[in-house]
């Protein structure tokens, strides 16, 4: 070693220094025996005398104290100078990482135990939380602790106390690890607040915990059919990228129980159903058979918050519409007003669910409801106008008829009675006002009993008054039968469709 080699070239400069003062002196001296000299001085031989020195018994004293002094400076430098290398030599490389674990004598590009068996690899994953679902990406976004176990005897090291020894991420670059990756994973990075969240754990007998904290977004394939009232499977998937089955061996290092999760876990709009672990082997055509484990979590969506956000509105809005139902039909305004505003409100609750989906092909729960709620409030509007047209259609058929009769409303034929009370039943707003201006129910009514008689005297042929009464269509009928056969519907849809989806 470097240090040893100068400690010796000057401990033997110092021995050739001390001979030749012994040779001069003609006896033996120590090397810390200055003041023994001076007191033996009579039978040494005095050093030359420098011509600065001056001459005689005290000049030659004063020359040997001047040697003495610089031999003794000369012996305390060269031991001051063994006993700095003596200090040095405890903070040799041997107690360094690199050396204790001979990082440095071993190849770590190569797997543990390289062209034997495949090397087992445990897993253990600790969820920490499940930061977002995303319904229009189709992923979710979760933060864990994944550890890894092996064992590769070229990190074994001696050890009294058989502790094991910590290290960062400084070190996981010069040695070999398992090159695990996540399948169909969209972003994923390793925490490195302050500090790059990364342990190192080696024990004496090589075996190695490899420890990090990662946050990855990954993909999950989700069937919308039955939502807002469905569960989600999303699956989390571990694989080495490098190494087939026979190089490595990935497993699960305690079955289910190496997969644990925090009890705080909780999300807006789902309820954590389950947790568990699965594996399998994965095929690629052109690399081979790979080790891959499975994270499986099961979510049930709260559906709370889509009663209050979805379904209560559309179905208030369909109530809404059958509000026109006991309006006046000649209250046009109102009823066309009412219905309109329904049917915008129900397209705009319909627009809004689908903005949060993906665009999927297929028809989702929410949408049946929503949809036949739409189909509802605009059948009430369909209903006003069958209402408003089969009016129109019964004016003109009265107004033909009032101009080819003349009024009778005095008259006082033997049928009379019987006509009038063909019609006593009629309401007032069935026929309108027509041209009678504040004519009173019973004129209007003498008017149809007047116009009955006529057609039988004219065609000299005898009919019956409920012939003739069934060419007046009663406009209130269809409201009526509106007002429950609608509500009839639209509860029985709704037992049919949450008996199916609950």
């Amino acid at each position: 070693m470097p240090y040893f080699t100068k400690a010796a070239f000057v401990l033997f400069g110092l021995i050739l220094i001390g001979g030749c003062a012994k040779l001069r002196s003609g006896r033996t001296r120590r090397w810390t025996g200055a003041g023994e000299a001076h007191k033996h001085g009579a039978g040494a031989r005095a050093p030359p005398v420098t011509p600065h020195a001056p001459h005689g018994p005290i000049g030659v004293k004063r020359a040997e104290e001047r040697g003495a002094q610089s031999h003794s400076a000369t012996s305390e430098i060269g031991l001051s100078l063994l006993s700095k290398k003596a200090v040095d030599m405890t903070k040799t490389r041997k107690v360094k990482t690199d050396h204790l674990l001979r990082v440095d004598d071993h190849d770590f590009t190569m797997r543990p135990a390289f062209a034997g068996p495949a090397v087992p690899v445990g897993v253990d994953v600790q969820v920490e939380s499940l930061d977002s679902i995303s319904e229009v990406d189709m992923d979710f976004t979760m933060t864990l602790y994944l550890r890894h176990y092996w064992k590769d005897e070229r990190l074994s090291f001696p050890s009294t106390t058989n502790k094991s020894m910590t290290f960062d991420g400084r070190l996981v670059k010069k040695i070999w690890v398992p090159d695990v990756f996540f399948v169909h994973s969209k972003r994923s990075f390793i925490h490195d607040t302050t500090t790059e969240n990364i342990m190192l754990r080696v024990y004496p007998d090589g075996h190695v915990l490899y420890s990090l904290r990662v946050t990855v977004t990954a993909a999950c394939n989700m069937d919308f059919s039955r939502f807002p009232l469905d569960s989600q499977t999303c699956t989390l998937e571990l694989e080495s990228y490098a190494y087939t089955d026979e190089d490595l061996m990935l497993y699960w290092k305690s079955g289910d129980e190496s997969l644990s999760t925090d009890d705080k876990i909780s999300l807006s709009q789902f309820l954590i159903q389950k947790f568990h672990t699965s594996s399998r082997l994965a095929f690629y055509s052109s690399t081979g058979w790979y080790n891959r484990l499975y994270i499986n979590f099961t979510l049930r969506r709260h559906i709370f918050f889509f009663l209050l956000q979805t379904y209560f509105p559309a179905t208030l809005m369909v109530m809404l519409s059958w509000v026109s139902f006991w309006i006046d039909r000649r209250a046009v305004p109102a009823r066309v007003s009412l219905g309109i505003t329904t049917v915008l409100t129900m397209s705009t609750i319909i627009t809004g669910v689908n903005a949060s989906m993906p665009r999927v092909s297929y028809i989702k729960a929410v949408d049946i409801y929503l949809w036949v709620s739409f189909v509802f409030v605009f059948l009430s509007v369909i209903e006003y106008a069958a209402v408003n047209y089969l009016s129109t259609v019964q004016e003109r058929k009265e107004r033909k008829l009032r101009e080819r009769l003349p009024c009778t409303c005095g008259l006082t034929h033997p049928d009379d009675m019987m006509m009038s009370n063909s019609y006593s039943d009629m309401d007032v707003n069935t026929t309108g006002n027509y041209g009678l201006g504040e004519e009173s129910g019973d004129k209007r009514e003498r008017i149809l009993v007047q116009l009955a008689l006529g057609e039988q005297r004219g065609g000299g042929r005898s009919r019956s008054p409920r012939a003739y009464s069934s060419i007046w269509i009663d406009t209130h009928t269809i409201d009526k039968y509106s007002r429950v056969i609608f509500p009839g519907s639209y509860a029985l849809f709704n037992v049919i469709y949450w008996s199916i989806y609950l």
